[in-house]
């Protein structure tokens, strides 16, 4: 019997549309139709299960083969009759093909997907395709189907010794990549690395004499019994870890894992491991590997699994989840959306079973599961309801605490007098070791955050936790960071205090992007004389603004810094009596001309504010512009002699150096100046 016609088709576009628009996906056709072979091959398992094919199996294996311009996939699965081929192969229903792809040109595997394409993605590569196949039925002749990349095929009876499919593509001429058999091969690696039915591409080589050997063995490129499909009880550690190995090559062991085996309300199965995360949280995005029953989707499964999920490695299987649909089909599915909320709650499961089980193991591996279980809190609210159970606080001392623990250790001290409990923290304990210092002194914990999601956490925990903040040890003096009562006095008058000011202000180093104000705080003669503190409401949202592009105009801010002068220290007061021992009889003048300015000022002041401002006449403005201006240019002469005079004084450089070097912020020459006056005083004291 031979026979010619047309496809069935509404539009006698279909083969432009194949070659044009699912170019770019062009490689996907070789996953296509070996899951086809793939497909007929269980079919006749199945079949002969049940008793419905009672010849024998025989091997099953499916061959690829690269023959004289032709790529061939043969099956020995269940075969076509002619009847089969017309129904499957020439009856394509493709109503309205033209909307559909303007609407889909850019997503070729929608369009596979949605019409049951995967055959005819064969013609993306060939100039010519050809089936030729046998029915397992008895009686069953032999057929073979031909077509050259129009709506016209020829289909006539023809000599085929067993039952199955082969496919041979006539490869066209700007695909020939698709006879490299390196190209094939890493396709059939990628796609079909764990079909269920043996693959075979060529033999197996090995090394003899010096040089890589044919060998007569077949080379199957697949594991039909991966571990993920494998019952858990039937499997060990090294089973898990010799699987994640084939996975990853070149990565560390993982933690641990979790063995997914879910059979309602949908199907899923798989392995997920948590891998060694350091700080970069892009460095191992996209490692987990979706597969629709064995047979590889993608491994971008960013909307598929919620964001943080994407940290982890691993398989994912599930029939649940079609194989050829546009990634935002997937994101709107509703099997996609359970089984990604079921893969978080069982991720959230594992890690508190973990915790529970057997703690000292799950602090040991705290600082690899951090970065993920804090991405995790930030981003799912689901998630973080279940984590807040079993995420860590981890102390200056490496001891850990669950929040709840943390809490009952803290409240009773460090508690302040308006009821807000404050949570101490470090970035670095080596740099902010003084103030941690400080802070034990007081009898008071400080935690460790100096992980990349840090200052994000704590800003949620001040979101989430009644009356609490957190703030960085250095941020403050720790009276003004824990506050139990009303601040000391700072028992000096307005003239000492501009002093002061002028003297440490004029010595302060010009840094680029940063910015220092001197302040004043009655600390105790036994507190330090200078303390450098950061503002951690500004410096918490420059650190943020490094990962949210939406903030960066706190990027752009500088760095400001309060110099904090401890007026009950014995050498910021030698300072202050020096000064006016040494600059007195040059100040006093203009001190006292400054006085009587500002009186002149007051009362120009007073006499102007009685009036409306339309009323105040050029004169009256030009006397107090002129009185303003007087005031100022005596600040200056008075600010360039107190200048001079903290130029000359050894002791201020080095008290605001010792406030630099406790902040990390004196390097090169400035440290070296230091060292040298540092020196320098020693041996004047001798």
């Amino acid at each position: 019997m031979a026979k010619q016609g047309n496809i069935g088709v509404t539009s006698q576009d279909i083969f432009p549309i194949i070659k044009k628009f699912l170019y770019s996906d062009h490689e996907i056709f070789l996953r296509e139709l070996v899951s086809n072979a793939v497909d007929a091959t269980q079919k006749l398992k199945t079949l002969a299960s049940v008793g419905e094919f009672k010849g024998e199996l025989g091997d099953l294996t499916i061959q690829v083969k690269i023959e004289k311009g032709k790529l061939i996939i043969s099956d020995r699965g269940i075969g076509m009759t002619a009847e089969e081929i017309d129904k499957y192969i020439n009856q394509i229903a493709f109503s309205g093909a033209e909307e559909f792809v303007e609407k889909y040109k850019n997503d070729a595997a929608a369009i596979i997907g949605h019409f049951g394409l995967g055959f005819y993605s064969s013609f993306m590569v060939s100039k010519k395709v050809e089936i030729i196949t046998k029915s397992y039925k008895e009686g069953a002749v032999a057929m073979k189907w031909s077509c050259e990349g129009n709506p016209e095929y020829d289909l006539e009876e023809t000599e085929k010794a067993d039952r199955g499919t082969d496919i041979i593509l006539y490869i066209d001429e700007d695909n020939k990549e698709f006879l490299e058999t390196t190209r094939i091969n890493s396709l059939l690696t990628k796609y079909c690395k764990f079909l269920p039915i043996p693959i075979a591409f060529g033999k197996k080589k090995e090394w003899k004499d010096g040089k890589e050997v044919e060998t007569d063995a077949p080379n199957i490129i697949n594991d039909t019994q991966p571990a993920w499909v494998r019952k858990p009880a039937d499997l060990k550690d090294e089973d898990y870890k010799k699987f994640y190995r084939e996975l990853y090559p070149m990565s560390e062991e993982p933690l641990f894992w979790i063995h997914l085996n879910v059979d309602y309300p949908f199907h899923l199965t798989g392995i997920l491991y948590f891998p060694r995360i350091k700080s970069n949280i892009d460095l191992n995005r996209n490692k987990i590997q979706l597969y629709c029953n064995q047979v590889f989707v993608t491994d971008s499964v960013e909307g598929i699994v919620p964001e943080f999920l994407t940290l982890l490695h691993g398989v994912i299987d599930s029939p649940d989840i079609p194989l050829n649909v546009s990634r935002s089909y997937l994101q709107s599915d509703q099997n996609v959306k359970k089984i990604s909320n079921h893969i978080m709650k069982k991720v959230a499961d594992r890690l508190e079973e973990i915790f529970k089980s057997d703690r000292s193991q799950f602090e040991e591996k705290w600082d690899s599961l951090k970065l993920f279980i804090q991405y995790g809190m930030l981003s799912e609210d689901k998630f973080y309801d279940r984590a807040v159970k079993f995420a860590l606080l981890k102390d200056v001392e490496g001891k850990y605490f669950t929040y709840d623990e943390y809490k009952t250790l803290i409240q009773n001290e460090q508690t302040d007098k308006d009821g807000t409990l404050i949570y101490l923290y470090t970035t670095n304990k080596n740099e902010q070791y003084s103030y941690i210092q400080a802070a034990k002194d007081k009898g008071y914990s400080v935690l460790v955050m100096d992980g990349q999601l840090d200052v994000h956490i704590v800003s949620q925990f001040e979101q989430k936790f009644e009356k609490t903040r957190f703030v960085r040890v250095d941020s403050d003096t720790i009276d003004n960071l824990i506050r139990k009562a009303e601040q000391s006095q700072v028992n000096l008058d307005e003239e000492q205090k501009n002093a002061l000011q002028e003297i440490f202000k004029s010595q302060l180093p010009a840094m680029e992007k940063t910015e220092f104000y001197v302040t004043f705080e009655a600390l105790g003669e036994k507190a330090n004389p200078v303390l450098l503190t950061q503002s951690e409401y500004m410096r918490r949202m420059r650190e943020m603004s490094a990962m949210q592009p939406g903030m960066s105009f706190y990027g752009e801010m500088p760095d400001s810094y309060n110099l904090v002068l401890n007026t009950d220290h014995e050498l910021v007061k030698k300072i202050l009596t020096d000064e006016e021992s040494a600059c007195s009889e040059k100040l006093q003048p203009i001190l006292s001309d400054l006085k009587g300015w500002k009186t002149r000022q007051a009362d120009l002041r007073e006499a102007q504010g009685k009036k409306k401002p339309e009323e105040i006449t050029e004169a009256e403005k030009k006397d107090m512009e002129n009185t303003n201006h007087k005031i100022d240019e005596l600040r200056e002469q008075g600010n360039a002699i107190i200048a001079e005079y903290a130029k000359g004084n050894p002791l201020v450089g080095q008290l605001i150096d010792l406030g630099l070097l406790a902040n990390g912020l004196l390097k090169g020459e400035a440290l070296s100046k230091f060292i040298r006056r540092s020196v320098a005083i020693i041996g004047s004291d001798k």
